[in-house]
């Protein structure tokens, strides 16, 4: 066993009297950057839950519109039914259908436009979705 002499052992660890307060000053800097990431993530979790319930309602009234029998406007009924209860249904500015035909098929298209509910002035403020089916021959 090796004994050491005092001036071997380092002094013990103080706090110096200046260090008081650092965690409220660093809490205080970081904070705003931590809340601003968060509500970063929630306009982008509400911008892809308004987009996807959308297309949703799109996909659903052009299946509406496409049955046999039926007429373009069963497919906007269905698509303003199904947005009317959504927090998606209160940023709907216009809905189309219309008949087109891709690759010798008619196909039922429903366009939906819409406003995003964006919290700052970045990225789009405008979405277009589109939900196609085919028409049912009589």
């Amino acid at each position: 066993m090796i004994a050491r002499t005092r001036a071997d052992r380092s002094p013990p660890v103080r706090r110096l009297a200046s260090d008081r307060g650092n965690a409220t000053v660093e809490f205080a800097l970081v904070a705003p950057l931590l809340l601003a990431v968060g509500l970063a993530v929630l306009q982008i979790a509400l911008a892809l839950h308004i987009r996807a319930t959308i297309t949703a309602a799109a996909a659903e009234g052009a299946r509406a519109a496409a049955l046999a029998g039926s007429d373009l406007g069963a497919g906007e009924r269905r698509t303003r039914a199904l947005l009317a209860g959504n927090v998606a249904g209160d940023v709907i500015e216009d809905i189309t259908v219309w008949r087109e035909v891709r690759d010798g098929a008619l196909v039922i298209a429903v366009g939906v436009d819409a406003q995003l509910p964006l919290l700052g002035l970045l990225g789009p403020t405008v979405m277009h979705v589109n939900g196609h089916a085919l028409a049912e021959q009589q």
